[in-house]
């Protein structure tokens, strides 16, 4: 049966000498068209028709005329077959021939134009500059290079005129003498300017110490009058003054009912007075008898006109009828806190950074103290005299919280009576209730106001109530101290971070009683806080050194 042909396809005779071998086999070339210029020419399949030849799917050779891929060459008539044996291409097809003639051709007109030589130097060139980057080194900073402009508020210059705002940084040594050890006359700091002004001051303070307030018993009123009484108080525009230049690390305020008188301490040993009742700007001065943060003041109970100020090395007695600073202790070991052991004030318990105690006794001469006891404590940040039991006082640092009996106490191996347990970080302050001393209030920085009952003292004390409470005041704000309210047992105050800004009352339970707020006279964090013994008086301090009075 004949086997039927495509379209497209050819048959191809018998190649000669095949003989009757190559008879009834049939041969299709299949034709593909021709590839684009410049490119070779596919090959062409030849598919065998039978089994005789040289058997299936063996190739062909080429017929004459064809080169070596089969394809037929159109512009060959076979007559250059001499000239190609000649150059050596006898084995090649006529297509192959033209294509290596052109391709010499096309080299050396190439060759003609000088291509190459102009590739490889622009070549050479683009190199150059690339090497020359990446290896170009950063210039050095000439020896005489004139120093940096900086503006005139950094340079502190004062310009056309206008003067510069004071910033509130620490003042340095060279900035403030450093004021000497011994007594210290009484003296502001803008002397020359307000001499009488400060005499003004000074003698009302002297004026309102002479005057003895009335033996009101203290009592705790009933939790509805108090809140109402809170409630009354309120903060006016007048009420808020700037009275010392720096943050205010402690406060006191004066017992007497017939003046306001507030006394001020800051960062950088300034003492700041300020008489509230006095609405003229004359109402205020700064005194500065320390070198260092002023951490702890009170008035003395036994004699109002006394203001003790304590700082890291010295511990001052501001004395208003003498007109004097005196130094009652001196100590490099950097002292943090004092309490009064006695009604009359002579003797203190005086804590120290380094984690000791030490009892100080006004009446003996000299700046030493009398005794320096290792508690062991690796800090100790404030001490607090029981207001009952007067041997009995207690000492804040670290994690450790503990009572101790002071007429007990040696240069080493002191054990606590009790301990307060629970912080779980630094505490900032701890202090007992005014009235009984049956509790203590902590502030911790684990985020914790801790209420403890120390009614009986037990070698170990749980906590009676605890609040959550935002004590994260970071660096530049002095760390929150809870007080109680002299005149009420059960409740103390302390600042918060709480927006709006204000001051907190809680009870001994945790109860949030109330807080003190006004939108345009209170914008800042009050971290100390103090409250008048007698009278509805709450006294908050920043850190910009404004003092805040919320009053009936």
């Amino acid at each position: 049966m004949q086997e039927s042909r495509p379209t497209g396809s050819a048959e191809l005779p018998p190649r000669p000498g095949e003989g009757r071998a190559g008879a009834g086999r049939q041969l299709r070339v299949l034709l593909t068209p021709l590839a684009g210029p410049g490119r070779r020419p596919p090959r062409k399949r030849l598919r065998g028709g039978g089994a005789g030849g040289r058997g299936a799917g063996q190739g062909l050779c080429p017929e004459p005329g064809q080169g070596r891929d089969g394809a037929w060459d159109a512009d060959s008539d076979g007559s250059d077959g001499g000239d190609a044996a000649a150059d050596g291409y006898s084995q090649l097809s006529a297509y192959e021939r033209k294509r290596l003639k052109n391709i010499t051709e096309n080299a050396k007109f190439f060759a003609a134009l000088k291509m190459h030589e102009s590739a490889a130097r622009l070549h050479q060139i683009t190199t150059k500059k690339q090497s020359s980057v990446a290896k170009r080194a950063k210039p050095k900073k000439a020896e005489n290079e004139s120093v940096r402009r900086r503006s005139m508020r950094l340079q502190r210059v004062e310009p056309l005129g206008v003067p510069v705002p004071e910033m509130p940084a620490q003042p340095e040594a060279e900035e403030y003498p450093q004021v000497p050890a011994g007594p210290l006359p009484m003296v502001p700091e803008d002397e020359m300017a307000n001499g009488n002004l400060a005499e003004d001051l000074l003698t009302t303070w002297m004026r309102i110490s002479e005057m003895k307030a009335g033996d009101t018993e203290k009592c705790t009123c009933d939790m509805k009058r108090y809140r109402d009484s809170l409630s009354s108080m309120v903060l006016s525009e007048d009420n808020v003054k700037k009275v010392v230049k720096y943050r205010v690390c402690s406060m006191a305020i004066h017992p007497s009912e017939s003046l306001l008188f507030v006394a001020a301490g800051d960062k950088s040993g300034q003492i700041g007075l300020w008489n509230v009742d006095c609405k003229s700007d004359e109402g205020a001065r700064v005194f500065v008898p320390h070198n260092y943060p002023v951490s702890c003041m009170h008035f003395s109970p036994f004699n109002p006109a006394h203001l003790l100020s304590l700082s890291n090395d010295s511990l001052r007695c501001g004395d208003v009828t003498r007109a004097v600073f005196d130094e009652i202790c001196r100590n490099e070991e950097s002292m943090s806190s004092f309490d009064f052991l006695e009604d009359n004030a002579s003797t203190a318990i005086v804590g120290h950074w380094g984690g000791d105690v030490a009892v100080v006794d006004r009446r003996t001469p000299g700046t030493s103290s009398e005794l320096s006891a290792d508690i062991g404590f690796k800090r100790t940040r404030t001490v607090h005299v029981h207001p009952v039991n007067k041997q009995y006082f207690m000492a804040a640092g670290l994690v450790d919280v503990c009572i101790y009996d002071v007429r007990y106490l040696k240069s080493k191996g002191n054990k606590p009576v009790s301990a307060l347990k629970g912080h779980t970080k630094s505490v900032a302050s701890a202090y007992f209730s005014p009235v009984t001393g049956s509790r203590v209030v902590t502030v911790c920085a684990d985020d914790k106001l801790r209420v403890y009952d120390t009614s009986s003292l037990p070698s170990a004390v749980g906590a009676l109530s605890t609040v959550r409470h935002n004590n994260n005041t970071g660096r530049w704000l002095t760390r929150f101290r809870a007080v109680w309210d002299p005149k009420q047992e059960d409740c103390f105050v302390v600042g918060s971070m709480a927006r709006p800004r204000q001051i907190e009352v809680f009870r001994d339970t945790g109860k949030l009683l109330h807080s003190f707020q006004n939108l345009d006279c209170l914008g800042s964090v009050c971290s100390i806080n103090v409250v008048h013994p007698s009278k509805n008086i709450l006294v908050g301090g920043n850190s910009s050194g404004r003092l805040h009075v919320f009053r009936e």
